[in-house]
């Protein structure tokens, strides 16, 4: 596609998590995507390698009123979700913190963003992007009622180690990059919204997304190392090719 484009090909380690991140399975990506016949422009981006550039747009959201604290615990927000609560999803944080202010942090807290006060910055003209991949194709506008219920307060940084949440990480490095289209799996097709949303209370530019299809087991179950599926390395080893993998996807 960027080929086609006349357009630069870059390929981004997004190892915000440190601890589950291993050299391993970088070698591991780099192999496959050798043998797929994809060949990226530029030294590859590891975010594990630039932590500290994502801070100061963090300080930018706290200038804007629109951070708060967090010391909830998984399992408190889980104990507080089990209530009922009129039009709030139940994967979406309750607002047990909601009340704090930044001057009350400590450390090991988490940071939200204050989503009804973003949307409220953000006013009428809710931002848009436009989606290329088959499932989703055409153009999408934030829609505030949908937001508030199925985003909410999301963390930005993460109590556990401090770090950025990687969804707002992988949207400032698509600005840096100066990304035109982001080409990803449409399981994170409902991250979008989330990160346009930020980029546009930041004031910086919103690139096309296309979501290829993903590939699937026989029950439709789409494959993850977590759940130790097959990896592309296996299908080559049965004897599968770059455009079987392709094919598959929808490329």
């Amino acid at each position: 596609m960027a080929r086609i484009a006349g357009g630069q090909f870059l390929l981004r380690m997004e190892d915000t998590d440190l601890q589950r991140a291993k050299p391993e399975w970088d070698a591991q990506i780099i192999e496959d995507l050798t043998w797929l016949g994809l060949t990226w422009d530029e030294p590859v981006l590891r975010q594990s390698r630039q932590l500290a550039s994502y801070d100061a747009y963090l300080a930018r959201f706290e200038e804007m009123g629109l951070l708060y604290p967090c010391s909830c615990s998984r399992s408190q927000i889980r104990a507080a979700l089990s209530a009922p609560q009129e039009g709030v999803s139940h994967e979406v944080y309750p607002g047990t913190c909601k009340h704090r202010d930044m001057a009350s942090r400590q450390p090991g807290d988490a940071l939200r963003l204050h989503l009804d006060r973003a949307l409220e910055r953000l006013g009428r003209e809710m931002p848009h992007f436009v989606e290329t991949g088959a499932a989703f194709a055409g153009t999408h506008r934030i829609d505030p009622e949908r937001a508030m219920q199925e985003i909410g307060d999301i963390v930005l940084c993460r109590k556990e180690d401090g770090i950025v949440a990687y969804f707002l990480a992988s949207a400032l490095d698509d600005v840096a990059q100066r990304i035109t289209t982001v080409v990803r799996g449409e399981d994170l097709f409902d991250f979008t919204a989330v990160q346009v949303l930020l980029l546009a209370l930041l004031g910086l530019p919103i690139p096309e997304y296309h979501h290829h299809a993903l590939i699937r087991d026989e029950a439709g179950k789409r494959l993850a190392k977590r759940d130790d599926a097959r990896a592309i390395a296996r299908f080559r080893a049965d004897g599968a090719s770059p455009q079987d993998i392709r094919r598959m996807v929808g490329l």
